[in-house]
């Protein structure tokens, strides 16, 4: 089977001429005169980057999606790739109703008239991994099912393992292969598309997320109905709303545009810096917009998380570039360990701020974050950065935002909206603010540890007694046995004088 699969992804690769594009490289070069041999090659008359992107369609829903990915990695590629990545629609097309009616019936073990008073054979979505249906339980509750596609493991499995080889590959041929570390970028997807096959996983993401914004004015996300869910099923609240790219439907509702574009940097900055948790496919086929104005989220497949290191050093980066401190970003990247330890600080500084400083006081509409991204990771590759692949999934998500923020608002002032709220997360980590949280966060455990203390102090101290008198101890009886040795040293040399002394 991978055998055949391979043989598929190299003859398209040759169909849509992305040989050329290999062959490229140094080492590869002398392959060239050989492929333009082959007698089924087409469509090289359309630029490289489309032809990639055709031949990424053509393999399927996998490679559409690592396309996606692949897209936000403007380290990698270069410009017309990233920008004709960007452009992949996962439209897939549903798989038969009869089959999403069996694995139903299987995951339940009784007929679906059974588990739901209604069940809407007609999919209302379809993607790579599952599609969803309308439902509505049998207390008149409106669900939606997202029900897994039948055999999509092994497919997955096998176009994983295929990638891998091409990182490891990439990595051989490429100069910058090792430094951009491709094999743990797909590995990175890897992981998070093995969690998109268990929908157990994804209502646990949803369910989370939900808890993050309950109750907030500013996003909304569906309840979870675990008496229904299966690793291969999930059932949760059926959400209404307009997709976020309608504007004008939008518009004629009274929804207040700008207002919305500034809510959603303010769910991005939220779920990365307050919760170090956040949805990571905000795409515009992900979001709806519900008749109170509020983002409403949906397919929780993809989340992305940070610990509170990446948390701490993103932020300063962020504001010392809202600042225009480029100093503090070149200063924070080595402090990360991103940048090596021997890098000039004044030099990366300059070259930081020749990106940055163009950009400034500008609306979003005159900025182009994948170019400015670009030129980023050109001076990093000039200063040995390293990518740090558990960022990947949030730059890919910072780009989703840039260009919902494009359509929804383009005179959007980034910085002015994004700066008070870095400030005052910043301000409650590490200033006075800061300290009172880490003290209330801790308090439950000092109220367990402080009771303990004098015990636990005991203990240490009769410890450290116990083992210093075992170490005298053992000082004596080393001590002991070197002078036992010495005197039985002293009574051999008496004993060997004596009997000269009698024999001479």
């Amino acid at each position: 089977m991978r055998f055949f699969r391979l043989l598929k992804i190299i003859l398209i690769a040759f169909r849509f001429g992305l040989d050329e594009i290999l062959f490229t490289q140094v080492r590869l070069r002398i392959l060239k005169v050989f492929s333009a041999l082959l007698p089924f090659r087409s469509r090289l008359q359309l630029p490289r980057a489309v032809r990639l992107r055709l031949a990424l369609e053509a393999l399927g829903p996998i490679f559409i999606k690592f396309g996606q990915m692949l897209s936000t990695r403007r380290d990698l590629l270069a410009q017309d790739f990233a920008e004709e990545l960007a452009l992949l629609q996962d439209r897939v097309p549903p798989f038969p109703s009869e089959q999403a009616v069996q694995i139903l019936e299987t995951v339940y073990g009784r007929p679906v008239h059974e588990v739901f008073l209604e069940f809407d054979i007609k999919p209302v979505a379809s993607a790579s991994v599952a599609q969803v249906h309308y439902a509505i339980l049998h207390d008149g509750t409106r669900a939606a099912v997202k029900i897994l596609r039948p055999t999509i493991a092994p497919v997955i499995a096998h176009d994983v393992a295929l990638m891998e080889t091409g990182a490891w590959l990439l990595e051989s041929i490429w100069p910058d292969g090792k430094r951009l570390k491709l094999r743990e970028v797909v590995a990175e997807f890897a992981r998070h598309l093995g969690d998109e096959l268990d929908l157990i996983r994804e209502a646990a993401n949803c369910s989370q997320l939900r808890r993050n914004f309950l109750d907030s004015p500013l996003l909304l996300v569906p309840e979870v109905y675990w008496d229904y869910c299966h690793t291969e099923v999930m059932v949760m609240e059926r959400v209404v709303g307009t997709p976020i790219s309608h504007v004008a439907s939008l518009r004629t509702q009274g929804i207040d545009i700008p207002q919305l574009a500034r809510m959603g940097v303010e769910i991005f900055f939220t779920q990365v810096f307050r919760d170090g948790y956040f949805h990571a496919d905000m795409h515009p086929g992900n979001i709806f917009v519900g008749s109170d104005g509020r983002y409403i989220a949906v397919d929780f497949g993809i989340m992305g998380s940070l610990s509170d290191q990446d948390k701490n050093y993103l932020a300063q980066n962020f504001l010392a570039f809202f600042r225009r401190d480029y100093r503090r970003v070149a200063q924070t990247h080595i402090e990360a360990g991103w940048a090596p330890r021997n890098t000039r600080v004044d030099d990366f500084e300059s070259a930081i701020r020749a990106v940055c400083e163009p950009i400034f006081d500008r609306p979003l509409k005159e900025i182009y974050f994948g170019r400015v991204l670009l030129r980023l990771f050109q001076a990093s590759r000039q200063f040995n950065v390293e990518i740090q692949p558990q960022l990947v999934l949030l730059q890919k998500t910072l780009l989703n935002i840039e260009g919902l923020g494009r359509d929804l608002d383009p005179d959007l002032d980034l910085w002015k909206t994004a700066k008070p709220f870095l400030e005052n997360w910043m301000a409650e980590q590490v200033g006075l603010r800061g300290l009172v949280t880490h003290l209330q966060k801790e308090a439950t455990n000092w109220a367990v540890i402080l009771p303990q203390f004098p015990r636990l102090l005991h203990y240490n101290l009769s410890q450290e007694r116990a083992q210093n008198l075992e170490d005298r101890l053992a000082q004596l009886v080393a001590q002991e046995k070197r002078q036992s040795r010495l005197l039985m040293l002293l009574a051999l040399l008496l004993a060997g004088l004596l009997l000269a002394q009698i024999y001479l």
